[in-house]
């Protein structure tokens, strides 16, 4: 039987970077690595406020990135 094991964090911002002229939404994102893996929904956007407030861009969405690795 496999077993699946974390192995990495994530925590990915992502900013509206302006208007297509089609009128959708043009996105960019900024990733920072090795998050604590037990971090709170609650402080990854906490985080993410004050880093966003940091930015010329407005703040979009928060994600958080985590990588499995399976094991035999």
């Amino acid at each position: 039987m496999s077993t699946k094991v974390k192995n990495s964090s994530q925590f990915r911002l992502v900013f509206e970077e302006g208007m297509k002229e089609d009128g959708s939404a043009i996105f960019k994102s900024k990733t920072f690595n090795n998050v604590r893996q037990d971090a709170t929904a609650d402080e990854l956007q906490a985080t993410a406020e004050a880093l966003a407030s940091l930015q010329t861009m407005p703040l979009e969405a928060v994600e958080e990135v985590v990588t499995f690795r399976i094991y035999k």
